[in-house]
C-alpha cells in the first residue's frame, strides 16, 4: 500500500487527522469574536472599529485560497498543510501580545494568509486518499468540521477568556497548534510522484478558470458566506448587547446552531449524490431560500429562545449549500484540479468574509441598531437562488466495475 492510493484503516486515519485539523483551525479563528468586547473595552473601539478588526482575518484567508489550491495540486497536500498549520499557529499566539488595533489587525491578516492555504489542500488530501466515488461524501464529512469547531469554540474559548483573560487564551491555542502540526508530519505519508494523483499543469489551470459552472458555484458560495461569516463574526456581540446574554450565557448557547450545521454538512454530499444527482441546482435554490426564511424569523424572534431556534434552522439549511459547493467540485473535476477548484469556492466565500463583518460594524454604527445588518445577510440569501437558477450539471456516470 502507498500513500497515493491508501486502503484500510490509514485513509481514515488521514480523515481524522483533516478533521481536527479543521476544529483547531475555526476554534483559533472563533476565539477573537468572544473576546472582541474585553478587546473593544482595552482598545477603545467603536462598532466600526471592530468590524475592522473581523475583517482583517479574512482578507488574508481569502489570498491565499488559490494559491493554497495551486501549491496542494503542484507539491501535494501534506507539505502545505503543515506549513499552513504551523504558521496560524505561531500568529494566534502572537494575537495575545498585541499593543494596538493596528498590530491587532496586522496580526489578524497574517494570521489569516498562514490558515489561508488549509482549505484547498485539506479536500485534494481527501482527493488524494480516497476514490473518485468516496469523494463527494468524504469531503463533505470533512466540511462538517467547520461546525464542529465552531460549536467547541464557545464551550472551550468563553471559559478560558473568564478564567486567564484573552491574551492567555491565545498563547494556549497556538501552543496547541504547534504540536498538531508536528503530529501530522509524522502520521501522514508524502504522496510520491507519478503514483496516480499527477501534478496540475498550466494549461489545466486555465482552462480551469475559465469553467462558467466553477465561478456560479462560487458566487453561490459567496452569498451564502455572507450569512455564515456575518453571523459567526456578529452573534456574541449581538446577543450580548441586544438580547442582553453574558459571556457565559452565550457560550452555552451558540454551540447548539453549529451542532444542526455539523449534521446537515456531514450528510450533505450523500443527499446530493442520493437524491440531486445532475439536479444539484434544486438543492442550492431550496436551502438558499430557506436560509432567508429562518434568518428573517431568527432576527423578528421575540425571546432568546426563538433567535437560537431559528438560527439552528438557518444554518441547518445554509450548511447544505457549503456541502453541495464544496462536493460539486470533486465531482466534476479530475484530481489534479480539485485543490485549485475547491480554492477558487472557498475564495469566494472567505472574500465574502471579508465584506460580511465589515459592512454589519459599519450599518450597525450608522443606524445604532441591526435592522439594515440583517436585510443585509437576507438579501445575499437572495443572491444565491438568482444564481443557483442558472446552474446545470450533468449525472455521475458510474464507474465500470472489474470484472
Amino acid at each position: 500500500m502507498n500513500a497515493a492510493s491508501p486502503t484500510g484503516k490509514y485513509k481514515y486515519l488521514v480523515l481524522v487527522l483533516l478533521y481536527l485539523g479543521w476544529c483547531i483551525s475555526y476554534i483559533d479563528r472563533a476565539a477573537i469574536t468572544f473576546a472582541a468586547l474585553q478587546i473593544a473595552s482595552e482598545f477603545a473601539l467603536k462598532p466600526s472599529d471592530l468590524g475592522i478588526l473581523l475583517s482583517s482575518f479574512f482578507l488574508g484567508y481569502s489570498l491565499l485560497q488559490l494559491p493554497g489550491g495551486w501549491l496542494a495540486d503542484r507539491f501535494g497536500s501534506r507539505p502545505v498543510i503543515v506549513i499552513s498549520i504551523l504558521l496560524w499557529s505561531v500568529f494566534t499566539g502572537f494575537t495575545g501580545m498585541a499593543w494596538s488595533i493596528t498590530s491587532l489587525v496586522v496580526i489578524r491578516f497574517i494570521f489569516g494568509l498562514g490558515e489561508g492555504a488549509f482549505p484547498a489542500a485539506s479536500v485534494k488530501g481527501v482527493a488524494e486518499t480516497f476514490s473518485q466515488a468516496e469523494r463527494p461524501k468524504m469531503s463533505s464529512l470533512l466540511m462538517s468540521s467547520n461546525y464542529i469547531g465552531s460549536m467547541l469554540a464557545p464551550l472551550i474559548i468563553a471559559p478560558l477568556i473568564l478564567q486567564f483573560g484573552w491574551r492567555n487564551v491565545f498563547h494556549y491555542m497556538g501552543l496547541v497548534g504547534l504540536v498538531f502540526a508536528l503530529g501530522y508530519w509524522f502520521l501522514v505519508r508524502p504522496v510520491k510522484a507519478g503514483s496516480g494523483n499527477p501534478a496540475i499543469n498550466r494549461k489545466a489551470f486555465g482552462a480551469l478558470m475559465k469553467m462558467p459552472l466553477m465561478w456560479q458555484i462560487v458566487a453561490v458560495w459567496f452569498g451564502l458566506s455572507i450569512i455564515n461569516k456575518g453571523l459567526d463574526s456578529w452573534m456574541p456581540t449581538y446577543l450580548m448587547t441586544v438580547r442582553g446574554l453574558n459571556l457565559k450565557s452565550v457560550g452555552m448557547l451558540l454551540p447548539l446552531p453549529y451542532i444542526m450545521a455539523g449534521i446537515s454538512t456531514a450528510i450533505g454530499g450523500w443527499v446530493m449524490v442520493r437524491f440531486f444527482d445532475g439536479r444539484e441546482r434544486v438543492l442550492l435554490i431550496g436551502s438558499s431560500l430557506l436560509t432567508a426564511v429562518f434568518v428573517y424569523c431568527m432576527y423578528t424572534a421575540q425571546s432568546v429562545g426563538g433567535v437560537i431556534a431559528y438560527q439552528c434552522l438557518a444554518y441547518f439549511f445554509k450548511s447544505f449549500v457549503l456541502a453541495t459547493c464544496i462536493a460539486l467540485p470533486t465531482k466534476i473535476l479530475q484530481t489534479s484540479l480539485i485543490g485549485s477548484g475547491v480554492g477558487m469556492v472557498n475564495l469566494g466565500g472567505q472574500m465574502a468574509g471579508f465584506i460580511s463583518p465589515l459592512v454589519i460594524g459599519f450599518l450597525v454604527s450608522a443606524f445604532a441598531n441591526y435592522d439594515y445588518a440583517f436585510g443585509f445577510l437576507i438579501a445575499a440569501a437572495f443572491f444565491s437562488v438568482l444564481v443557483s437558477l442558472f446552474i446545470r450539471t450533468e449525472k455521475h456516470a458510474p464507474q465500470p466495475q472489474p470484472a
